[in-house]
C-alpha cells in the first residue's frame, strides 16, 4: 500500500508540475512574433561597441537604452536565443534613430559609450536608383534630404538634378531616411560602410 500510494503522489506530483508550466509554454507558443521588417536589416544603436561579439558580451540587458529613447526606436532581441537575447537593437523600417544620444549616456557597461555626433557610426545608407522616384523620372521627392540630421554632409541632391538624393560620407546611418521614405520598396537602406552608397543594379 506505501508503495502504491509512493507511485499515485508522484504522478500526481508530475501532474501538478506539468499543468502549472502549460501556461508559461502556450504563452511562448501564442506570444506575437517580435515586429520587424521586410528585410530585417537591424542596427545597433549610435555609440555601440563595432564588434558584435564584444558588443554581445559587454551588454548586460538592462533595458535602460530603451527606456530613456524618446522615439522608442530601440527594440530588442527576444526569439533569437543565445547570448543575442535581451540585446538591442534598431529596425529603421519601423522607427529609426534621432541621435539624441541619451541611450549613450544611460548604458551602464561599455556597450554603448558617449561618442561625438559626428563620430557615430551605424552604418552608412544606400539608395537604390532603379527604385528610388526620382532617380527613375517618376516624381520628385526629397524626404530623405530634408529629415536628415546631419544635413548636407550625409545626404544632398545631386547637382545635376535636384530631387535626385545623393549619400555623402557624412552619413551616420540612423535610418531616419529608411523610416521617412515614402516608396513601398523602401530603395533606400543602412548598411555596413565598407559597402558602396548605390545599389548594384540586379542582373
Amino acid at each position: 500500500m506505501n508503495r502504491r500510494n509512493l507511485l499515485k503522489q508522484l504522478t500526481l506530483g508530475s501532474s501538478i508540475v506539468a499543468g502549472a508550466s502549460l501556461p508559461y509554454g502556450l504563452a511562448r507558443m501564442l506570444a506575437p512574433e517580435q515586429q520587424q521588417s521586410s528585410r530585417n536589416s537591424t542596427l545597433k544603436p549610435p555609440g555601440a561597441l563595432v564588434d558584435d561579439l564584444a558588443f554581445i558580451e559587454a551588454c548586460i540587458g538592462c533595458g535602460l537604452c530603451g527606456e530613456v529613447c524618446p522615439p522608442r526606436c530601440i527594440a530588442f532581441n527576444k526569439r533569437e536565443g543565445g547570448s543575442a537575447v535581451n540585446t538591442p537593437y534598431i529596425d529603421p523600417e519601423i522607427k529609426a534613430c534621432t541621435l539624441c544620444g541619451k541611450c549613450m549616456d544611460a548604458c551602464p557597461t561599455e556597450a554603448l559609450t558617449r561618442v561625438e555626433l559626428d563620430e557615430i557610426d551605424m552604418g552608412i545608407a544606400q539608395i537604390d536608383r532603379s527604385a528610388c522616384y526620382p532617380w527613375v523620372d517618376n516624381g520628385i521627392c526629397g524626404a530623405c534630404v530634408v529629415i536628415c540630421p546631419m544635413g548636407g554632409k550625409a545626404i544632398d541632391f545631386n547637382f545635376a538634378n535636384i530631387y535626385r538624393p545623393v549619400v555623402k560620407q557624412g552619413c551616420v546611418g540612423c535610418g531616419l531616411c529608411v523610416e521617412v521614405c515614402p516608396h513601398p520598396s523602401l530603395p533606400i537602406k543602412i548598411v555596413q560602410r565598407s559597402e558602396t552608397k548605390v545599389a548594384k543594379p540586379v542582373v
